[in-house]
């Protein structure tokens, strides 16, 4: 998957693009060495913000870094969880539903804790909190990239399975040269769209108070907090405009390039008449300093890490039919050698047992605190529950309505995508909570309580996912069939019923879920919001929660969380797992 053709001859190391690659790479070691030595800085009770626009370019620096080493974890975090639950059986059972749990927990519901461990860990230095905040943007990152990365596996077509069984693929081959090409485009959009998830928050988890206890980070997120806190409308159109600069900056000269790039990994018999470009990607692979380094050091490295690929005049035997009870996915104990599968089972259960014990641990934990509750805190939870489950749903039927036709059109015109992806991008890059006050003297002057309100606070955190998926899989669509379908003069309602919707489909179902778990994550700043001089308070247990975390009122806090997980893990069941299931049954148009 290089950049770059291979085998050629250099005339010259060093061309004018390697000047500023180098400039590039010295401005990141830069910037690494900035945030090395936040992270050794001694931990200090209270962090004053400097309100002047020129200490904005450290705090975006800083913040971007905190971004791009979350999204770092959510990478790795996402090619093992995935890899794991699309191909063993047994554990997808588990590890599914809790991927469910684990994006539907608020931030709020773990982050106490974690800040107050983490510190105490490292009481003496900012590495505990840089930790946890890191930690919290990467909750806003890792699930819908890994339900895309999921889903993409499970969605393989089975010839090339066999293909690759045939030619005795390694699991290594096979993820380089199938899996993780197949799963490409799903990946890019969910990782952009994971970036932006990871900013909704930022203002919570660089600038976060626990009663009387202030945990502040140097940060454009903690910026904003305070110049809101304070009402200078000075400063917080200077963080506006840093916000959106970092933002269209990070999409030229890294997410541009990616998408461009991943359009070669499309499956489809016949190329598009226009491809996506990106003057950025056309410079790098200009630079004689970049193509040495993947052909020199790269490549070997590549070679040296796995076995050498079999001859087709060697097939090995198909092990297992296409027809078979695993859809033709194969789990990781069939294609294992015994000692392997024997040193695996070890592994595992001791794996299980340490999560057994921990497991254990949490629940008796857990259920010190909810002795405190008597059954009419119950029935509030519940009810309060059910309130924020209708908005939740309301904020997803309502964002489908414009993201479906929108994010069709763009995905099937790389024009139009050139044009709008940075539009796009910066919109949903943008954390929610700053346009809040704006909605909310709309919403004020038009009548509308904040119990109504909230649906569109959460809905300005959430769309964004769907759109994403949606914009994933129209651009997946092949070519092919596209042309096919011009070719029998299809009507506009006809190609929308037997193409578009059928080949989004798969992935509309992922950008639901994740809107879905991405709306109970957002009530909790949607519910209960700072205005003027008063908080506005709605019913619901996102306000719940943010109301128990303030007052350090730890039962509450964990009954509203346990009340959103049960939520949860009922909706999976019900309705998540059969459009799963619908999906790749009946609309995967690569089986």
């Amino acid at each position: 998957m290089s950049l770059f053709k291979p085998n050629v001859k250099l005339s010259r190391l060093f061309s004018p693009v390697d000047v500023l690659v180098l400039a590039a790479l010295g401005a990141i070691i830069y910037g690494l060495i900035a945030v090395g030595s936040e992270f050794s800085g001694v931990l200090r009770p209270v962090v004053e913000i400097n309100l002047s626009p020129w200490a904005l370019p450290r705090y975006t620096m800083l913040s971007l870094f905190r971004g791009f080493a979350a999204y770092f974890i959510s990478l790795v975090f996402t090619l093992v969880y995935g890899y794991v639950a699309a191909y063993n059986q047994r554990a997808e059972r588990i590890m599914v539903p809790l991927l469910d749990i684990l994006q539907s927990i608020p931030v709020l519901g773990f982050l106490p804790s974690l800040v107050l461990a983490l510190v105490a860990a490292f009481p003496h230095s900012n590495v505990g909190l840089e930790l946890a905040c890191i930690l919290m943007i990467f909750t806003g990152q890792a699930w819908n990239m890994t339900f895309s990365f999921y889903h993409s596996l499970r969605s393989i077509p089975q010839e090339l399975r066999d293909a690759a069984r045939v030619y005795r693929l390694t699991a290594w081959q096979r993820l380089l040269q199938l899996e993780l090409p197949s799963s490409a485009v799903g990946l890019v959009w969910n990782s952009m769209m994971s970036m932006a998830g990871g900013w909704f928050f930022l203002t919570v988890v660089e600038a976060f108070t626990l009663g009387d206890k202030d945990f502040r980070l140097p940060g454009i997120g903690s910026y904003m907090s305070v110049a809101m806190a304070k009402g200078d409308g000075a400063a917080m159109i200077y963080g506006v405009i840093a916000m959106m600069v970092m933002i269209v900056a990070v999409d030229q000269l890294f997410w541009r390039p990616i998408v461009a790039w991943s359009q070669k990994f499309k499956l489809e018999e016949t190329e598009a008449a226009t491809q996506s470009g990106s003057f950025m990607l056309e410079l790098l692979q200009r630079s004689r300093l970049l193509r040495w380094v993947d052909n020199r050091v790269w490549t070997p490295l590549v070679a040296m890490g796995q076995p050498r690929l079999l001859l087709a005049t060697k097939p090995g035997p198909m092990l297992i039919s296409p027809g078979s009870a695993t859809n033709g996915v194969r789990t990781l104990e069939e294609e294992s050698p015994q000692p392997q599968k024997t040193a695996r089972k070890l592994l595992g259960r001791c794996a299980v047992i340490i999560i057994l014990l921990g497991i254990v641990w949490g629940v008796a934990s857990v259920a010190k605190l909810l002795a405190q509750l008597n059954a009419a805190d119950w029935l509030h939870v519940g009810k309060l529950t059910s309130l924020t489950f209708l908005r939740v749903f309301a904020a997803v039927a309502i964002g489908t309505l414009w993201t479906v036709p929108v994010g069709v059109a763009v995905g099937l015109s790389p024009k139009l995508s050139r044009i709008t992806q940075p539009v796009i991008q910066m919109m949903a890059s943008f954390p929610a909570p700053m346009l809040y006050p704006l909605v909310l003297i709309l919403l004020h002057a038009a009548g509308v309580s904040i119990n109504y309100g909230a649906v569109a606070l959460i809905l300005l955190g959430t769309q964004w996912y769907i759109l994403f998926n949606v914009i994933a899989g129209a651009t997946a669509l092949p070519q092919d069939l596209r042309e096919v379908a011009t070719m029998y003069r299809m009507g506009t309602w006809e190609k929308w019923r037997r193409l578009i919707l059928p080949g989004i489909f798969p992935y509309l179902v992922t950008g639901w879920v994740t809107a879905a778990g991405g709306a109970w994550n957002a009530s909790i700043v949607a519910e209960y919001v700072p205005f003027r001089n008063e908080t506005l308070v709605a019913d619901g247990v996102g306000a719940a929660i943010s109301v128990a975390t303030a007052g350090e009122h730890f039962a509450m806090l964990a009954a509203c969380v346990l009340a959103m997980c049960v939520a949860v893990v009922g909706i999976n069941r019900i309705l998540w797992k059969r459009l799963y299931n619908l999906a790749e049954d009946k609309f995967a148009l690569t089986k």
